[in-house]
């Protein structure tokens, strides 16, 4: 029987445990990782930033503005599981209810179970954000449509995917992009570790294109192709092909070594410093102890102090998506979402 197939009972394990300690261990047996601090000081900021979601909820159970509803959704919903919350149970439990019930709506009202927003810019991305979302919460949720939701989105992602093994904008097989790719790459990897069927090709389609996107020289990642490198870029690269089982790949190698060497810049700010650092971490933290002990703390820092009083971040973004990307960046040594285990 599959891991994800007991993440019920996996989750109140670990919520028995508690947090009395706030160093958090690594629970896999394969590969040990060092005690990576959770610091009172992040605990806390991510305490305030989940209560801060939870009075801003809408009244359809979607969050934020209306302007990338399922995305918001999706990333405020992953906040919540990281810190071990579980649906219909314990102090957020009917704010994921209603998370989750919006979700499904969504896909009731979108065509053949379609998440994002129809012919939207980032259709595509609202999509796989929300198939990562439901793919994390099965298991958990009481909800009876959660399963067919998600067999549809997945459906959808599948038949989307362009000859090159890429996605776009649009659910549609045309022409591909990098960050679009990485999205769906990381949604169905999700999909299937939960349970959904996700064919193997499809993934090994995906890899192909991920790895013709990396500009060998530099290690870097471009849009949709070797040509112009960058950091985001490189991080989303990296991580999707360690979730396809890449790890020791020389690509994933190369790009680490890029990330490394990349300017201090990347704890600061720039366009894309949340995009970057939600699969930056998760990259360092998949590649060993050292890079994570040494990557977390600068990251972790460098949101503290971009908390705002009342609780949020806004980030380049509304607040909404930034507070949950900041949670889910800081809260990693949480280890409780299953993306985040090795």
């Amino acid at each position: 029987m599959k891991f994800w197939r007991n993440k019920r009972v996996w989750f109140s394990c670990l919520l028995a445990v508690g947090f009395s300690s706030l160093e958090a261990e690594e629970v896999a047996p394969v590969q040990r990782v060092a005690k990576a601090r959770l610091t009172p000081e992040v605990h806390s900021a991510i305490n305030k930033g989940l209560e801060f979601l939870s009075k801003t909820q809408n009244s359809d159970g979607s969050f934020g503005e209306q302007r990338h509803p399922v995305a918001d959704t999706s990333v405020c919903l992953m906040a919540f599981m990281l810190q071990g919350h579980v649906p219909s149970r314990g102090t957020y439990g009917r704010n994921m209810d209603r998370a989750i019930a919006y979700l499904i709506n969504v896909g009731k009202k979108g065509h053949k179970g379609y998440l994002g927003t129809p012919r939207h810019h980032g259709g595509m991305y609202e999509h796989g954000l929300a198939i990562l979302a439901l793919s994390e919460a099965w298991g958990q949720s009481l909800n009876p449509d959660l399963k067919n939701t998600l067999k549809r989105a997945v459906d959808i992602t599948i038949h989307s995917q362009n000859g090159q093994g890429g996605w776009r904008y649009n659910p549609e097989p045309r022409d591909a992009d990098l960050s679009m790719t990485v999205m769906q790459t990381v949604a169905l990897n999700s999909a299937k570790e939960s349970g959904i069927s996700v064919p193997d090709e499809t993934l090994k389609k995906a890899v192909e294109y991920v790895i013709y996107c990396q500009d060998k020289n530099s290690g870097g990642f471009g849009y949709n192709g070797p040509n112009g490198p960058g950091f985001a870029r490189t991080c989303a690269g990296v991580m999707s092909l360690i979730m396809c089982g890449q790890r020791n790949h020389p690509a994933v190698k190369r790009g680490i070594r890029f990330m490394h060497a990349y300017p201090e810049q990347k704890f600061s700010g720039g366009s894309h410093f949340l995009y970057a650092n939600y699969y930056a971490v998760q990259c360092m933290y998949q590649s060993s102890a050292a890079d994570f002990n040494s990557y977390y703390p600068q990251v972790s820092n460098a949101l503290l102090a971009k908390q705002r009083e009342n609780g949020s971040w806004s980030i380049k973004e509304g607040e909404a998506y930034s507070t949950s990307m900041a949670i889910l960046i800081m809260g990693v040594p949480y280890r409780f979402l299953p993306i985040y285990q090795r």
